[in-house]
């Protein structure tokens, strides 16, 4: 069947101050209306509840492959979400307060039968740090706490290691003490927010050097390439965010280990479109709001990678 009349929402960061270059929604949108797709923009603060149904004051989307003009927004009018096919939740980390609001608020439109790409329940169910540590035989040593004491022996076994925030992206507040443990009281005094606050410590994976590996799975099957990101010299974080560079390579024996055994619970999660980071032989995040990199891995190997999962998604309305 022709699926050209098809409405897709999308909750995303203003669309005026994306990164043109390299943005992933973009990659989505345009293919979704070279699909025939009808867009409909929607940003957090959008979105609302009413009478225990989800609206949203929407906009009509039109976008473009132009640098100084890549898209066209009409007047916004509030309209219920069930209107909709289709929403792609793509509101960048941190998930805070506002971002959990948001995702309830979608699954009342899932109840009314809106497919929401990623579902809300994985959304809230998946923290991007934790998720992955569910798979401890794909995971460096790690340990999550707040306590002081705890993380100092952690680093006193490990003497290498890297400290991060459990709601950090792009790199933000990830911090490497090594064996000599300079500045480790401050460092967990200020992530942990003097003990309040869970954060994560990781054994150092010297490995990084060649780069962190995003691998991208749609509807639970593996994109053949990753994007390798590589830190910039004197740099310990290999995210693009943070000046890495990404080179796509193909996935190794051990990468296709580490999806097999994360795959049956991303299905069962009904989670439509996942980012994996592997650094050497283990991987350190499993992204689930709003994985990137499609753009880089497109332009580097002629995939289509947004297209996969529109067709994923067409299937599942089927």
């Amino acid at each position: 069947m022709s699926q050209s009349n098809l409405h897709l929402g999308v909750v995303m960061d203003p669309i005026s101050d994306i990164a043109y270059k390299k943005d992933t929604t973009m990659a989505m949108l345009w293919a979704a209306q070279e699909r025939g797709y009808i867009l409909h923009y929607m940003e957090q603060e959008d979105l609302f509840l009413n009478a225990g149904q989800a609206y949203a004051r929407m906009r009509s989307l039109t976008v473009h492959r132009d640098p100084s003009h890549w898209y066209d927004l009409g007047e916004p009018s509030a309209r219920p979400l069930v209107e909709l096919d289709v929403v792609l939740m793509r509101k960048d980390p941190p998930v805070d307060a506002e971002f959990i609001n948001a995702v309830h608020l979608l699954g009342f439109a899932e109840r009314e039968g809106v497919l929401i790409v990623n579902p809300t329940a994985a959304l809230l169910q998946c923290n991007e740090k934790l998720f992955a540590q569910q798979f401890p035989e794909c995971c460096a040593p790690t340990i999550v706490a707040s306590r002081d004491d705890v993380l100092r022996a952690f680093h006193s076994e490990h003497g290498d290691v890297i400290f991060k925030p459990l709601d950090g992206m792009g790199g933000t507040g990830i911090f490497h003490i090594g064996p000599d443990g300079r500045n480790i009281g401050a460092v967990i005094e200020q992530l942990s927010l003097r003990g309040q606050r869970q954060i994560m410590a990781q054994r150092y994976l010297p490995e990084i050097k060649d780069g962190d590996t995003r691998i991208l799975l749609v509807d639970g099957e593996p994109v053949p390439f990753g994007l390798a990101r590589i830190p910039s010299a004197g740099e310990t974080r290999g995210n693009l965010a943070a000046g890495g560079k990404g080179v796509s390579r193909e996935l190794t024996e051990r990468d296709h280990w580490l999806i097999q055994q994360v795959q049956p619970m991303i299905r069962e999660k009904g989670l439509m479109f996942v980012g994996l980071d592997v650094i050497g032989d283990y991987i350190t995040e499993i992204n689930v709001t709003s994985p990137t990199c499609v753009r880089e891995i497109d332009d580097q190997r002629g995939t289509n990678i947004a297209g996969l999962l529109l067709d994923a998604i067409e299937r599942r309305l089927a």
